[in-house]
């Protein structure tokens, strides 16, 4: 289907609205129990509202900004999927990549669930920030909303496809004491993802810290070990 040109949020999320599935609505409360008490669902389907927000990738940020004003998750999940596809276009400019950085960062009380910051914060601040000094990161790390702690382990997913594993192991350090369960889970995707590219790289951060790591993020970031190996730290 043709992408869409110069549209606007009242357009988009009018498309959102065709797919409203009110026998859903529940389900998908209890899937964002961990946002904001006064979010609202429609029902849908991520996979559709992916596919919407892919026809309207080219909506201005503006709109977009609007987008993540809604009180109903889908369009907010829609706006970060807006901004996902934009900043992965191969034809992206540097200024336009930074307007998107700077949305993210300046609205991140919208972005406010683990998977609208999953969806967006490596495309949107990860890949910004490849060549460029990491600091917004260890800020994030150390904020008090466990969602900006969050984007700050999740952008690292673009320097680990880049070969770059020490700014996630070094996140990963700051968050470990974190209390927030999604946060611990997030630590050990994330440094299991680093052990993919070097194994002893992540073994050694194991060694110094699975005395006093959670057990969520121990279990997290041995998933990928063999069976011997997963017993012997599960042990310690």
């Amino acid at each position: 289907m043709k992408t869409l040109k110069e549209t606007n949020a009242k357009e988009f999320i009018i498309e959102l609205e065709k797919h409203r599935n009110e026998e859903d609505v529940e389900k998908m409360k209890r899937f964002i129990k961990n946002s904001d008490s006064s979010t609202l669902c429609m029902g849908l389907h991520m996979r559709t509202v992916f596919q919407i927000a892919k026809r309207f990738m080219e909506t201005p940020l503006t709109e977009v900004e609007k987008l993540l004003d809604s009180s109903y998750y889908e369009v907010r999940m829609g706006a970060v999927s807006i901004m996902d596809y934009q900043a992965k276009k191969k034809q992206i400019t540097e200024s336009q990549r930074k307007s998107l950085f700077d949305l993210y960062l300046r609205r991140h009380d919208r972005i406010n669930n683990w998977d609208l910051v999953d969806r967006s914060a490596p495309s949107v601040i990860g890949i910004y920030l490849i060549d460029k000094p990491k600091n917004i990161l260890y800020d994030l790390a150390r904020s008090n909303n466990m969602w900006e702690r969050r984007t700050a382990i999740v952008s690292t997913h673009a320097f680990l496809k880049k070969g770059e594993i020490d700014h996630t192991f070094r996140i990963a350090e700051i968050l470990l004491d974190d209390p927030e369960e999604l946060i611990q889970k997030a630590i050990g995707s994330w440094i299991r993802e680093a052990g993919k590219q070097n194994e002893q790289a992540l073994k050694r951060f194991l060694n110094k810290h699975v005395s006093t790591m959670s057990r969520i993020t121990l279990r997290y970031a041995i998933e990928k070990f063999d069976k011997e190996t997963r017993r012997f730290y599960l042990s310690k």
